[in-house]
C-alpha cells in the first residue's frame, strides 16, 4: 500500500511498525453543529484506507476523536469554544449540545457505510491524560504560563516550522496586532485556558495550574498516543489542519515521547463547490440529509467521493451526485444477475470473477487511486451485463460481490431480490411475447415500471434491474 506522505512529500509505501499491524488516528469533528459534503468526503476517504488496508490482511486499530470541548473559534486560542457557541445559538448546554451533534455524525457514518472505528474517543472522557501530558511537557520546559492559559513555546522544538513548511518571521509580522502580546511568540499555542474570571463554563475543570479546559491540539495528542503509542504508523485529516493543528501535535508529541509522532501523514484535500472551498465559515456546506431529501442515496454520495482522488481538489455538484446514482444503479444492475443465473452452456466460466476485487486493490494500493478502481469496476460491470451469470459462476459472483463491498463499500451484495410476485409477472410477460401478445407484454412492462422493475431483453431472455 502507497500513500502520499505530508511528512516526505512524496508517495511512500507503508511499513508498519509491527509487522501486520497498523495503527490510524483520523481527526474527527468537533460537535457543535452538523457535519457538511466537505467533511464526508474526508471520512470516506479514510474509511477506504482502513479498508484497503485490512483487506491487504492487516490488522488495524482505528482511532478518531471527538472534539467535544477545546476547539476556539480563532486559531489563535482566542474567542469562544465552539460548544459554548453552539449552545448559546441553540439555547441548551453545551454537554447537550455535543451530545446531539455527535449521535447525528454516528448515524451519518452509519448512512455512508463508514466503518466504526475501534475507539471513538471524547476529548471530555479523557481530559486526566490531557493533563498529564501538559504536566509532562511542563516538567520538560516547553510550557509557560500567561494570564489565560498555559502555552506550547514553539521556539524550543527545533524543526517546529518544517512539517508545514511554515514562514514564522512572516507570520509573527502579520499577527503582531491579532495575536495575546502575553506570548513569546506568535506561533505558542495553548495546551490548557483558564475560565474567565468571574464566569463558570459549561465544560471546566481543575487543573495543576486552575480551573479550565483543555486546549484543541492537546487532545489528539493525548488520545493517539493513548490507543496508539508513542508513535502512530498512520496520521489522518483535513489538508486545512496543517499548518496549525497538526503541527502542533506534533511539536507537543515529540517534545514529549521523544519520538516521531507519525511515519505516515494522510490529508484529504479541500472538496470545491463553484470555485470555493466548502467550509462551514462560507456558509456553502451541504448537509447529507438534504441530499437525501433530494432523493440521492448515501451509497451514491460515497461513490461521487470515491470518483476524486484525496490529495486533489475535488469538485461538488448535484449534477455531480445525479451522474454517480446513475452509476450506482449500472453496477447494482450488475449486482442483481447473481438471481437470474442461467442453465450452464460451457464446460468453464468465461469471466475471472475472483480477480476482479484482486484489480482493485492493485488500483486503491497506489495512493487510493479509487477513480481508477471505479473505471475498471464499470468495465467489468458492462462485460457481465453482456456475457450474463451462469448457475456455476453464482457463488464466485457472490465471493466478488463481498469483494468489492469490502474495499469500496458500495453495498452491492446487499441489493435485493424481486418478489415472487413481480417474478410471475416477467413470466407472464415472456409468455406474450412468444405469443406476439405485444399489447398484453407492453402493459406488463408497465406494471413493473410501476414497481420501480426495468426489463431489458436478451438472446436469453429478460433481464431485470431496479429503476431506483
Amino acid at each position: 500500500m502507497k500513500l502520499h506522505n505530508t511528512l516526505t512529500r512524496q508517495i511512500d509505501e507503508i511499513i508498519p511498525i509491527t509487522p501486520g499491524k497498523l495503527g490510524v488516528y483520523t481527526c474527527g469533528p468537533t460537535v457543535y453543529d452538523y457535519a457538511h459534503i466537505g467533511h464526508w468526503f474526508n471520512y470516506v476517504r479514510m474509511d477506504t484506507l482502513v479498508r484497503a488496508l485490512r483487506y491487504e490482511g492487516n490488522e488495524v486499530t482505528w482511532v478518531m476523536n471527538i472534539t467535544d470541548v477545546g476547539h476556539l473559534v480563532s486559531d489563535s486560542d482566542d474567542g469562544e469554544d465552539k460548544l459554548e457557541k453552539g449552545a448559546k445559538r441553540e439555547g441548551k448546554t453545551a454537554w447537550q449540545v455535543a451530545e446531539f451533534y455527535t449521535a447525528d455524525f454516528i448515524a451519518c457514518m452509519k448512512l455512508l457505510a463508514i466503518t466504526k472505528p475501534d475507539h471513538i474517543t471524547k476529548a471530555t472522557d479523557h481530559i486526566t491524560e490531557q493533563i498529564a501530558l501538559v504536566e509532562l511537557l511542563e516538567a520538560k520546559g516547553y510550557t509557560y504560563v500567561i494570564s489565560d492559559g498555559v502555552y506550547y513555546d514553539t521556539s524550543k522544538f527545533e524543526g517546529y516550522a518544517s512539517f508545514a513548511r511554515l514562514d514564522l518571521e512572516e507570520q509573527q509580522a502579520g499577527a503582531r496586532v491579532s495575536f495575546n502580546p502575553e506570548k513569546r511568540n506568535g506561533s505558542d499555542f495553548a495546551v490548557w485556558k483558564f475560565s474567565p474570571d468571574g464566569a463558570t463554563r459549561d465544560m471546566e475543570w481543575d487543573s495543576p495550574w486552575g480551573r479550565g479546559f483543555p486546549g484543541w491540539h492537546i487532545e489528539c495528542s493525548a488520545m493517539s498516543m493513548k490507543y496508539l503509542g508513542d508513535t502512530l504508523d498512520i496520521h489522518t485529516g483535513g489538508i486545512d489542519h496543517v499548518p496549525i493543528h497538526h503541527t502542533n501535535e506534533i511539536a507537543q508529541s515529540e517534545a514529549a515521547t521523544g519520538k516521531r509522532f507519525a511515519n505516515y501523514w494522510m490529508h484529504s484535500n479541500h472538496v470545491m463547490v463553484e470555485g470555493e472551498k466548502i467550509s462551514k465559515s462560507l456558509g456553502n456546506g451541504v448537509r447529507l440529509q438534504e441530499i437525501i431529501e433530494r432523493g440521492i442515496t448515501p451509497a451514491a454520495v460515497r461513490l461521487h467521493v470515491l470518483e476524486s482522488q484525496y490529495h486533489g481538489q475535488s469538485k461538488f455538484s448535484w449534477d455531480g451526485l445525479v451522474a454517480a446514482q446513475n452509476r450506482l444503479r449500472d453496477l447494482q444492475a450488475m449486482a442483481v444477475l447473481r438471481y437470474q443465473a442461467r442453465p450452464i452452456t460451457h464446460d468453464t466460466a468465461t469471466f475471472a470473477l475472483r480477480d476482479v476485487p484482486i484489480e482493485l486493490m492493485r488500483a486503491v494500493a497506489e495512493d487510493l487511486n479509487t477513480p481508477a478502481a471505479l473505471a475498471f469496476l464499470s468495465g467489468v460491470s458492462t462485460q457481465l451485463q453482456s456475457v450474463l451469470i451462469e448457475d456455476d459462476m453464482v457463488d464466485h459472483f457472490e465471493a466478488m460481490l463481498a469483494g468489492i463491498d469490502a474495499l469500496l463499500g458500495l453495498g452491492l451484495g446487499e441489493t435485493p431480490d424481486i418478489t415472487a410476485s413481480q417474478k410471475e409477472l416477467l413470466i407472464q410477460r415472456t409468455n406474450a411475447r412468444s405469443a406476439k401478445d405485444w399489447a398484453a407484454s407492453d402493459h406488463i412492462r408497465d406494471q413493473l415500471t410501476a414497481h420501480d422493475i426495468g426489463v431489458r431483453d436478451t438472446s436469453d431472455g429478460p433481464i431485470w434491474f431496479r429503476l431506483v
